[in-house]
């Protein structure tokens, strides 16, 4: 049987419903696609472009890696650790995620362990294409969404034993995205605004969960939506998942809202949508 190449979809990231750190998403099915080759990311001093090929070899997805300059532009919160992170919880630290080569590839291994779903038969095949995919998507997101737009926050360890003994990037061991968002399903629930700052897709490695990771990413959110100056933040989390809502409860989200009755009908899980509002004063949006 003759492989088959696919296209990695970059417009895909990770399901928008937030897990606890001991659940996972829904699986992305297996048999839907193969990778066609692994790849590095380019050396630190040039790009480099990959191309995918869908079936019969017609030509798909190209993804071009990120060079040194413009690595640079990103940085991360605060321009690195000289001006503090987002937040501190503990032992972790959050800042915006660095725009390298290495550090983008732990934040895919964090968020594929986090969400893959295991199979019976092939299962690293499966983990790494799922990780390829988010590292693709990952990719596409941070070279076309404006630094006010989108970001990737990463809990790291910040104990003077953890830096002297790890690479920085494999301090790494939490994730969330950041988004600014306009879905009407969530602004019709906000009064008095036409965007909000959606949080997605927390994960945090299997060995670092109930250590409160969670909690300091979920702080670090609402410190750059301050920075951002936005007045309401916003999650969804899945109806049953008791461990996830309660975290973010505690954080000071409340329900507005959940899907109807009938995804369950189409083996859906039934979400909730949860919602912050922050102190933030109509004279300051008004500066924005």
């Amino acid at each position: 049987m003759a492989a088959a190449a696919v296209v990695l979809r970059a417009s895909t990231l990770l399901p928008q419903p937030l897990p606890s750190s001991s659940s996972s998403s829904q699986s992305r099915n297996p048999s839907r696609a193969r990778i066609a080759a692994a790849w590095p990311l380019p050396p630190a001093n040039r790009s480099a472009t990959i191309r995918y090929l869908g079936r019969h070899g017609r030509r798909g997805l190209r993804v071009t890696c990120l060079p040194t300059k413009e690595e640079e532009e990103v940085g991360v919160a605060g321009d690195g650790e000289e001006e503090g992170y987002l937040a501190r919880e503990g032992e972790w630290g959050v800042r915006r995620m660095g725009r390298v080569g290495e550090e983008m590839r732990r934040v895919s291994l964090v968020q594929a362990e986090a969400f893959h779903v295991p199979v019976a038969l092939f299962n690293d095949f499966f983990f790494d294409f799922f990780k390829a995919e988010v590292l693709s998507a990952l990719i596409y997101r941070v070279r076309n969404s404006p630094p006010d737009r989108y970001a990737c926050l990463v809990a790291e360890e910040t104990g003077v034993t953890s830096q002297l003994s790890q690479a920085p990037f494999e301090k790494i061991v939490g994730v969330v995205d950041c988004t600014v968002q306009d879905e009407n399903d969530v602004l019709r629930n906000l009064q008095g605004v036409d965007e909000y700052f959606y949080v997605s897709g927390i994960a945090v490695l299997p060995s670092f969960r109930r250590r409160k990771v969670g909690t300091a990413l979920l702080k670090a959110c609402e410190a750059l939506a301050l920075q951002w100056r936005h007045r309401f933040m916003a999650l969804r989390a899945y109806e049953d998942d008791d461990g996830a809502r309660g975290l973010y409860s505690k954080a000071g989200y409340r329900v507005v809202a959940r899907d109807p009755g009938w995804v369950t009908w189409v083996g859906r899980r039934r979400r909730v949508l949860m919602i912050k509002e922050l102190p933030i004063h109509d004279h300051q949006l008004e500066q924005q």
